[in-house]
């Protein structure tokens, strides 16, 4: 059974992405979760297949999962366009590059957290920064990174941009 985390923070202003994802096992917790999002929809919270286009999913299948509440069309024409044109892309280029490895990518499924500012408005840095971020969330979850060590060294250093003071 295979159970990786990842997770990226990429670009600035209201489009930035930050993506947190599980990569795992069809019948593993990560397989419970996929089918969880699609089965367990709310207002506001619609999980949705990442697709390179209408019928066309990528593999391993990747479900989408939002991190705030979309609270109108714009944003879900957000989430529904550049950002899962750019979450697709980042796992098809995954598998193309040996990230995740192609003979797994039927047993493997993702669950991708995806963050879209209600008051974003740039579809092309949303998709690139997406892109971004999940590419560098699967390559840090298939490459168990952070390692214990590394974080350790530096958890007392560590300056997040969002700390508040």
């Amino acid at each position: 059974m295979h159970f990786h985390i990842g997770e990226a923070l990429v670009g600035d202003g209201n489009e930035i992405a930050h993506i947190d994802l599980m990569l795992g096992s069809k019948n593993g917790p990560v397989g419970t979760a996929f089918a969880n999002a699609l089965a367990n929809q709310s207002e506001g919270h619609t999980n949705l297949l990442a697709v390179l286009e209408p019928n066309l999913a990528v593999k391993p299948s990747t479900v989408m999962i939002t991190k705030v509440t979309i609270k109108g069309m714009r944003q879900a024409v957000q989430m529904f366009g550049p950002a899962q044109a750019a979450v697709a892309k980042a796992v098809a280029d995954a598998v193309s590059t040996g990230i995740i490895p192609k003979d797994q990518c039927e047993e493997l499924v993702c669950v991708c957290g995806v963050f879209i500012h209600p008051e974003a408005e740039d579809d092309e840095k949303i998709y690139k920064y997406n892109y971004e971020a999940t590419l560098e969330a699967l390559k840090s979850a298939v490459g168990n990174s952070p390692t214990v060590d590394e974080m350790l060294e530096k958890k007392d250093s560590a300056a997040h941009p969002y700390k508040g003071f």
